[in-house]
Formats: C-alpha cells, sequence, structure tokens
C-alpha cells in the first residue's frame, strides 16, 4: 500500500518545469502530432533523445510501428500550438498546422513547426514499457534548427509558461 495518492504524487511532479515540444510522425498519408513535456537528451556520443508517451495512445501505437519522427521544441509564443496538440480527440496534424510556419523534416517526412527554440528529427532505437506509458530512445538524425534568441515553452504547475525575465 503506498503512503501517497495519485494526486499527490501528480502534484509533486508538477512542481517541476519542463520544456514542451510537439512530437510529430506521419504515418502513410496522415500525419500525427502530441503535446509533451517528456522528452529529454540521454547521450551525446551517440546523440540520443528520450520521449514518454502514454502507451495507450494512437501516437505511441504509430510510433510503435514508424520509427522516424520530428520533435519541435517550442518558444515562449506558440503556447496556443501546444494547447492545439494536447487536445483531446485532436484533428490531423496537417489541420493543426494550416495558418502555422511549417515544413517537412527530409530526414523523417514528419511535420515541423517553424518559430520554436529548436527542432529535430530522430530514428527510434529502443522501445521500453514504462507502468502507463512507453518510452521511445531514439538516435537523432538531424538538428532541424536552433534559435538561441527565443525564451522556451515550460509546463509548470499544470501551466504552459514562458522562461526568461
Amino acid at each position: 500500500m503506498s503512503e501517497f495518492t495519485v494526486s499527490e504524487f501528480t502534484e509533486a511532479m508538477a512542481q517541476l518545469a519542463a520544456g514542451v515540444a510537439v512530437i510529430t510522425v506521419r504515418d502513410g498519408r496522415d500525419d500525427l502530432g502530441a503535446t509533451v513535456s517528456a522528452l529529454m537528451s540521454v547521450s551525446l556520443e551517440p546523440p540520443l533523445v528520450l520521449v514518454s508517451l502514454v502507451g495507450s495512445g494512437y501516437l505511441c501505437e504509430v510510433l510503435l510501428r514508424q520509427d522516424r519522427w520530428a520533435a519541435s521544441l517550442l518558444s515562449a509564443g506558440q503556447a496556443a500550438i501546444a494547447s492545439r496538440f494536447a487536445a483531446a480527440g485532436r484533428p490531423s496534424a496537417r489541420h493543426l498546422v494550416a495558418g502555422i510556419p511549417h515544413h517537412r523534416g527530409p530526414h523523417s517526412d514528419a511535420l515541423i513547426i517553424e518559430g520554436g527554440v529548436a527542432a529535430l528529427e530522430a530514428e527510434t532505437t529502443r522501445v521500453v514499457p514504462a507502468g502507463d506509458h512507453t518510452l521511445f530512445i531514439a538516435r537523432v538524425l538531424a538538428v532541424a534548427h536552433v534559435d538561441a534568441t527565443l525564451q522556451p515553452l515550460v509546463r509548470l504547475r499544470g501551466r504552459y509558461r514562458p522562461v526568461g525575465p
């Protein structure tokens, strides 16, 4: 028997600021995407990242069969984009990026959102079940862009917040 509740655990973890990214993948003729705050670097040599997704989600199901994907690391001015990709029952990612500058990554064919602090393309090399989530460890294929002049968007205490002075 645990000595804490799920809500206590959730509240505790909400105190940790996390960068916000949109993960996208092309699945045949369709594009999928979701907002995540569980993306991290795990190795420089070779360059590896890890993303954690809800194991029962459709994006997780697609990433189990499509190895290549993109991560757009959002800037402080892109909270509305984060909200679009986090909404339940969201449409195809192509509809979610309508009116937003974006392009397809040459390595993944996934949508890359422009105007963020960085973007990368990756190829999954290992999948690890972890409780109700699935961890995707991926080799970085390309760094699509980096703009260190922009402030990143973070999630803290259940809200999107800009970082900066």
